[in-house]
């Protein structure tokens, strides 16, 4: 299928462009995040509830109805803190999306370079990797994201200190990249596989056409659709499972903005106060589901069998 005749039949399916729309909206929100709070007069960190008289009760809740919403603080503010929920929101979108679409642009470079090569080569690299691939694949993940944090923690930064940003985000970025390439270089390896028998390759090999060429000429500008896919769906993976490090307390600290410890925090007052734990909540359902439904729509363009 031709880029022009995907991009034709990508435009036919409504729930595709309805998805893409919002997640380009979440996209914008997030590079426009500073300049939105700044026309909105808000910061993420600021503790409005402490600065302003009669916004928090006694018992750190929000004293006007419906989470504290008003036209100083369009989305209320946060029980305890007193920080505004809509600026931390936005900010929240500027953390997920920067981790995910680094990690997802770690694994695409990694996953195409070993699953290429696995594939081309064979023999001894292919069994190397499918070792490696088994082994990943059976350990435990999620147990690993937990436990790494603090070790890191504890490891570089003193106790009396707090893990700089960067650091936060370095350990999420590498620990979901460790083990978000094995999927997709499995499965162009298997793709490559196929492809080092067609006719086009034959011929460049009867050329004389040497390795490189044959790799970067030949094989990569067909392994680009399933690489597509893989990220389009990999991205709200990566997002969701941040969130919910997040909300254990092992993922983004404070004062950083972050959805998932922003619905953990709801949790906790979820009765007293709901609003607060609705706003991140839907927000991360949206995302999550338009981007979803993105990756699926991409899937379906992208397969020359799928009639519309």
């Amino acid at each position: 299928m031709t880029a022009v005749s995907m991009t034709q039949v990508f435009r036919r399916d409504r729930v595709g462009m309805i998805s893409l729309a919002v997640v380009g909206f979440f996209v914008l929100l997030a590079v426009t995040a500073p300049l939105i709070t700044a026309l909105y007069g808000k910061n993420p960190t600021e503790h409005y509830g402490q600065n302003e008289t009669g916004l928090l009760s006694p018992e750190g809740l929000p004293v006007l109805p419906n989470g504290g919403i008003s036209a100083e603080h369009w989305f209320g503010i946060e029980p305890g803190l007193g920080r505004d929920v809509l600026a931390q929101l936005l900010h929240g979108i500027r953390t997920s999306l920067l981790i995910a679409f680094a990690s997802a642009a770690v694994v695409a470079v990694v996953g195409v370079a070993v699953g290429v090569t696995a594939g081309y080569l064979s023999g001894l690299v292919d069994r190397a990797f499918t070792f490696v691939c088994n082994v990943l694949l059976a350990f435990p993940a999620l147990l690993f994201l937990l436990t790494l944090g603090p070790v890191v923690q504890t490891r570089f930064v003193g106790p009396e200190e707090s893990e700089p940003a960067w650091m936060q985000f370095t350990v999420l970025i590498l620990v979901f990249s460790a083990f978000g390439w094995v999927p997709l270089a499995m499965v162009l390896r298997t793709v490559v596989r196929s492809l080092r028998e067609r006719e086009f390759v034959e011929a460049a090999r009867a050329l004389g056409a040497s390795r490189r060429h044959i790799v970067f000429r030949e094989l990569l500008p067909n392994v680009w659709a399933p690489v597509l896919v893989h990220l389009t769906l990999a991205v709200p993976a990566i997002v969701t499972t941040e969130a919910a490090l997040s909300f254990l307390g092992v993922g983004i600290n404070e004062p950083l903005p972050d959805w998932g410890r922003m619905i953990s925090r709801g949790s906790e007052v979820f009765y007293d106060d709901p609003t607060y734990m609705v706003f991140p909540g839907v927000s991360l359902l949206v995302f999550v589901l338009a981007f979803n439904l993105l990756g699926d729509a991409v899937r379906d363009a992208l397969d020359p069998h799928t009639v519309r």
